[in-house]
Parts: C-alpha cells; sequence; structure tokens
C-alpha cells in the first residue's frame, strides 16, 4: 500500500493545493524526506536524481513550518541559477494557494534589483535567491536573514564555486541555530567537504534510487565521429527526431553559439542558451522552448539547470562532460514524470576510454548507436538544403523585367526537370565542396 501525502503528515491547505495540481502519488524522495524534515531538528542531505520531485520534498514541509505570526524571513533557499530559482518559486507559490498568509520572494541575478528591494521592504516569510544576489542584497542592508530558521541548499553540486565564494558571508547573516537542508543528484568530495564544514555533526542522510546514478528509463548511446564529421551526423540525428523536443549540450558559450547557428542556417528550429546572453533573452528562449515554439535547445550545463520540461524526448552531448555528475545532470532532462527517454554522446576516438571511465562510475551500460553512412548523411545535407530553399522568402526588390528574363530561360521546363536541374546542381557543387575540403585537411597535414 503506498503512503499518501496525508500519511506524510502534510496539512489540509497543501493538500487540496497538491490535489488540485492532480499529484497524489509522493515520489521515493519525497516519502522519505517529508516525515523527517517536519518531525525532527537535525541537518539533513537528501540525495535523489535530477527530476525526482526534490522541490516538494523540502518546499512542503517549509511552508508547513512557516510561522506566521513571525513577519521576519524564516527560511531561505539557495539555487545556481535564475532558471531554477523562478521554477522553485512558481512550484511554491502553487503549493501555498490555499495558505495566502504565506508570503514568498524571488530574488535572483540577471534582473534589476530595485524591484527586488522594494518587495523585500514587505513582509517575507521564504526567499529564494541565488548566491550572488543574495549576498549583494546583505551588502546594500536590503535583506535581513538574521532571524532565518532554515537554509536550503538545492542542487548544491552545481552550486560548489559560488558557495565557495559566498557561503560564508551568508552564513555570517543567518543564525547559529538553524536547520540546513542539501539536496543534490550525486555527493562528490567537494559537497561531502561542504556538509563537513557547514553542517552539524548530527545529519540525517537519505538517498532515493541511487543504486545506479542514472535514470533507468534513458536509453544511454555513443557515437564516435571525426571532427570535421560531427554537424553533419548529429544534422542527420535531429532530422531523425523531426517535432520533437530535445537539448543538445557544448562545453562553451562559444561552441554553444556556433552550433546554434548552423542549425539555424540548416532550418532547425532551436535556440541557444547560455549565462552571457541577458535575462530578457534568456526567459524568452526558455518559454519559446516550453511552448513548443522552438524544438531544439542549445545550451551549455548551468544555463539548462531548471529546465522542468516533461516533454524532452532526448539529450545529446555534443561534448562529453568533464565529469560523472555532468552526465547525470545533463541526460536526467530527459525520461521525466515517467517517460522513457533518450540520450545520445558524440565523441571522438580519443574520448572512449573517458567514457569507459564514465561507464563504471555510474554504472551505465552505454550501447554504440550506429552512425549514419556517407550516402544517408549526403541524402539528409540534401533535404536540409531544399528545406532552406523552400523557406526562403522572395525577393520583391528584383526588378520585373529581369524576373521575366529568367522565367524565359526555364519556360520550358515542367516542375519536375526543374527540380532534377537543381539537384544536379546541388550535387555538383557539392562534389567541389567535398574536394576542396579534402585537399585542405591534406595541405594541414603536410
Amino acid at each position: 500500500m503506498s503512503r499518501q501525502f496525508s500519511d506524510l503528515g502534510i496539512s489540509v491547505p497543501l493538500l487540496k493545493s497538491l490535489a488540485d495540481l492532480n499529484i497524489s502519488e509522493p515520489t521515493e524522495i519525497q516519502k522519505k524526506t517529508i516525515p523527517i524534515l517536519l518531525t525532527k531538528t537535525d541537518d539533513f542531505v537528501g540525495l535523489a536524481k535530477t527530476g525526482t520531485g526534490k522541490t516538494a520534498a523540502f518546499g512542503l514541509p517549509l511552508l508547513q513550518l512557516i510561522d506566521l505570526n513571525n513577519q521576519n524571513i524564516q527560511a531561505v533557499i539557495l539555487v545556481p541559477t535564475r532558471e531554477l530559482g523562478h521554477q522553485i518559486y512558481t512550484n511554491m507559490e502553487a503549493f501555498s494557494t490555499y495558505s495566502p498568509e504565506i508570503s514568498i520572494a524571488e530574488i535572483c541575478g540577471g534582473i534589476p534589483v530595485k524591484p527586488q528591494i522594494e518587495r523585500l521592504s514587505k513582509t517575507t516569510h521564504i526567499v529564494i535567491a541565488t548566491p550572488g544576489r543574495l549576498i549583494d542584497l546583505i551588502k546594500r542592508k536590503a535583506i535581513d536573514i538574521k532571524q532565518a530558521n532554515y537554509l536550503v541548499l538545492d542542487e548544491a553540486d552545481e552550486m560548489v564555486t559560488s558557495l565557495k565564494e559566498g557561503l560564508d558571508e551568508i552564513c555570517a547573516e543567518l543564525p547559529k541555530k538553524k536547520r540546513t537542508f542539501l539536496f543534490s543528484a550525486t555527493l562528490p568530495g567537494t559537497i561531502k567537504q561542504l556538509v563537513q564544514n557547514y553542517m552539524s555533526k548530527h545529519v540525517i542522510q537519505v538517498s532515493a534510487d541511487m543504486e545506479t546514478i542514472g535514470n533507468q528509463d534513458i536509453d544511454h548511446q555513443f557515437m564516435v565521429v571525426e571532427p570535421i564529421e560531427k554537424l553533419e551526423v548529429v544534422m542527420h540525428f535531429l532530422a531523425s527526431k523531426e517535432g520533437e523536443r530535445g537539448i543538445i549540450f557544448c562545453k562553451t558559450k562559444a561552441a554553444v553559439n556556433k552550433l546554434a547557428k548552423n542549425l539555424a542556417i540548416n532550418r532547425f528550429s532551436s535556440g541557444a542558451l547560455h549565462g552571457s546572453l541577458s535575462q530578457p533573452i534568456r526567459d524568452r528562449i526558455m518559454g519559446q522552448f516550453r511552448e513548443g515554439f522552438i524544438n531544439i535547445l542549445v545550451a551549455t550545463d548551468l544555463a539548462a539547470r531548471g529546465i522542468d520540461v516533461k516533454e524532452i524526448s532526448y539529450v545529446v552531448n555534443y561534448h562529453l562532460p568533464d565529469v560523472a555528475e555532468l552526465y547525470v545532470h545533463r541526460s536526467g532532462r530527459t525520461a521525466r514524470a515517467g517517460a522513457k527517454g533518450f540520450s545520445l554522446t558524440v565523441i571522438q576516438q580519443e574520448e572512449i576510454e573517458k567514457l569507459k571511465e564514465f561507464q563504471e562510475e555510474m554504472g551505465i551500460d552505454f550501447k554504440e548507436f550506429k552512425k549514419p553512412n556517407a550516402q544517408s548523411i549526403d541524402d539528409n545535407n540534401m533535404i536540409l538544403w531544399a528545406k532552406q530553399l523552400f523557406k526562403i522568402k522572395p525577393n520583391h526588390d528584383i526588378p520585373e523585367n529581369l524576373k521575366d528574363k529568367i522565367k524565359t530561360v526555364f519556360h520550358h521546363l515542367t516542375k519536375e526537370e526543374l527540380i532534377e536541374k537543381m539537384m544536379a546542381n546541388y550535387f555538383l557543387k557539392h562534389k567541389i565542396e567535398v574536394v576542396s575540403k579534402s585537399e585542405s585537411i591534406n595541405k594541414k597535414r603536410k
């Protein structure tokens, strides 16, 4: 018999909100976490894969523990990115629908600080913040967290760098007698050190389905390619996934921009997401992705934190991540809410050993994805070329007399004959490009 939220000790107002959201069955991390946070007084570490409901695991108990007679900030939730912060804020607001007296503020970086300062001048019980913006507001004396009872570190493994730089400063503002809740998908050495340094000796730790780090519902595959063919091979894969939503991960912002540009040239419905984009642009791209106006998101690891889109059917690792933990986060973007997922890692010959290390460390069985042959890639490139041609808008600035002369050249051809000539021209041009590229590579080798 499964335990329901009511059995975990969740209050009636919160149960009503969950019912409105059609959330009835707690996940494993929620079953293990909620009773502890509600009834114990110890610090807490929760380990669970991405997409298993960690927000509700800490968010529901926090909302229930808020003392409405206390007008001070009682809980601080730290997150690595504004996207994740906004996602948690949205969820917390939804959970507290029938507890309107609870006041929640979102104070993350990337947007103007003045409205946030004005918001904090009103009663606030819970703040959701990125470390940098919280420190900025502390220095401005715009926020008072001296009475906070709870500190939550969500996706802590993604926040290690910023926490190293700022956690001392943040903790100096918090009371010593507070409870700290840390949540992470993995527990690398840096997080273990953080637990030792900033949490009490009596820490309760729980984990959910961590025997195999990767999500069981994800099909993990890899493909070995030459650098020169990488883009064309990936575009061949994307063409096979037309109409489905996916995320492509790159290591750097420059690589994200370059790949997104190439996809746009080839008429793929895509957008780029990385830390150097302004927040309004990031919000717009994420909105287009969530609403299905674009199907492919090309992103860096940090920028993709907080993406909670259930219908992501595949993830492509355009570059192999440096550490296994990052692979867990990337692949965890797919196979959410009980769906099946697919993760394709595109590597070069010299990266095979690194992938084997990941396989051993994560307990994941990577299968080899069948690479398309040269003919199949050429065929796909021609189809992409045809789509580019089809989507070109007519140029109305071309003089009519010139148009008439061109029409005269082709007037005796049928539609089929014209298409065949265009395809023949494409083949001729493509052959010249291939020869030129081959000569360029040989020169570099010499």
